[in-house]
């Protein structure tokens, strides 16, 4: 039995989310929440928030999941579109060039120890 949350549009660069999401991969549900609540990265937050619901979809599927023994099988982040948050900055002679700011789609998916 599998689980499956996603944040789409979060406001972090996946390059900075990757880190945070290669420390939980494989890893107890229990032992990544410890995990990822003493990481001092902006990552680290989202990421709990995405494996919570993760968690409760688990729950909400199945009522008798052993949570002890859900693991994190698959997680990563993919780059989401910058449409709707431009930033311009001033540079010289009077041009302007565009500031790209980071946007994720993280994806999660627990399931039962085998």
């Amino acid at each position: 039995m599998e689980a499956i949350a996603k944040a789409r549009f979060q406001r972090i660069s996946p390059r900075k989310a990757r880190t945070v999401v290669n420390m939980i991969r494989g890893k107890n549900v229990a032992v990544a929440l410890d995990e990822l609540k003493f990481t001092p990265k902006a990552a680290a937050a989202v990421v709990a928030k995405v494996l919570d619901s993760a968690v409760a979809n688990a729950r909400h599927k199945d009522e008798g999941v052993d949570l002890d023994a859900l693991i994190v099988k698959t997680v990563f982040v993919d780059k989401a579109p910058n449409q709707h948050m431009r930033r311009w900055r001033p540079r010289a002679m009077g041009r302007a060039t565009r500031i790209q700011q980071g946007m994720s789609h993280i994806t999660i998916i627990v399931g039962e120890q085998e």
